[in-house]
């Protein structure tokens, strides 16, 4: 199916985003999304645009000082603040454009302190397209990109075996949503579930009960996607079990990105020793399905 695309933008100005036509063109007429890339949420300054129109910075200290902008300490600063989190709301400040608020910001952004970044852009509208991302943004370094797609075949895996109505599992009947999530993270890793002796690398084994399938199918997406292109995937996995299958069910994981300055709606996201957040989606043959969320030590809980 189709993921994208999405854009790499270097060095751009954080002001374009705050202008009077991008805010028309692409916030207000669909989702925009935008995020800063390779820089590390807990050390660098970091922006984020949501389909809300929030645009949220997490800055440190000095920057903060220097832009002169209104914002609170950071949740996961400990006793010395050295993060600011500043969230500036596209869509009010479009409705008055000459206001004193919008001018303060401005001027901040293109005289006071100048912030430049590398960003990934993403935009999903409805309608005719007025305008691409590819042409508004022709003057700066803008490359298009597609999601990277690989997929491969497991033979002979180690499954746990799951009932629907048992979250937390069976003893010798059924496992758990917890131990699942943990086998799901040895999958993605391509670790060995045997728990060998000699294996120096992982001591990991399949949750029990187990059973053992002939066949396994891994998809990995990898990139800027969208929640509007998750949501496909998920109706379009759901319709999978429309006609019989042997397979008991199937699960979909979706990993934030470890540097975004927010995780769920507008929580604040920081680091600590991962960056975790992530959710997954287990559906099952008879349509049952369990939503799975989990997030690192510098997080809120999820919705």
């Amino acid at each position: 199916m189709e993921t994208g695309p999405y854009y790499f933008v270097k060095n751009l100005p954080l002001h374009e985003l705050i202008t009077h036509e991008f805010i028309n063109t692409f916030v207000k007429k669909g989702s925009c999304y935008a995020l800063t890339y390779n820089t590390n949420i807990d050390e660098d300054n970091t922006v984020a645009l949501l389909p809300n129109g929030k645009l949220i910075l997490s800055l440190d200290k000095d920057t903060y000082e220097e832009t002169g902008l209104q914002g609170h300490p950071s949740q996961y600063s400990g006793r010395k603040i050295m993060k600011f989190i500043v969230s500036i709301d596209l869509m009010d400040l479009s409705f008055n454009l000459n206001s004193k608020k919008y001018e303060r910001i401005s001027w901040s952004f293109k005289e006071k302190k100048p912030l430049k970044f590398d960003f990934l852009l993403a935009w999903h509208h409805t309608g005719v397209e007025e305008s691409t991302m590819m042409s508004y943004f022709s003057n700066y370094r803008i490359q298009e990109h597609q999601p990277k797609i690989a997929v491969s075949t497991m033979t002979d895996l180690q499954c746990p075996v799951l009932q629907s109505s048992e979250l937390r599992g069976k003893p010798e009947v059924s496992c758990s949503a917890g131990e699942l999530l943990d086998w799901l993270g040895a999958v993605f890793s391509n670790a060995e579930l045997n728990n060998e002796p000699n294996n120096f690398i992982s001591t990991y084994c399949c949750p029990q009960p187990s059973t053992v399938v002939a066949k396994a199918y891994l998809c990995t997406i990898i990139g800027f996607i969208l929640p509007e292109k998750i949501c496909l995937l998920l109706e379009q996995l759901c319709r999978y079990f429309d006609e019989p299958k042997l397979a008991p069910w199937l699960t979909l994981s979706v990993q934030g990105f470890a540097d975004s300055p927010v995780s769920w709606r507008e929580n604040e996201h920081g680091f600590r020793k991962g960056g975790e957040h992530l959710y997954n989606f287990v559906i099952f043959n008879n349509q049952d399905y369990w939503l799975q969320m989990a997030v690192g030590a510098n997080d809120d809980c999820p919705p």
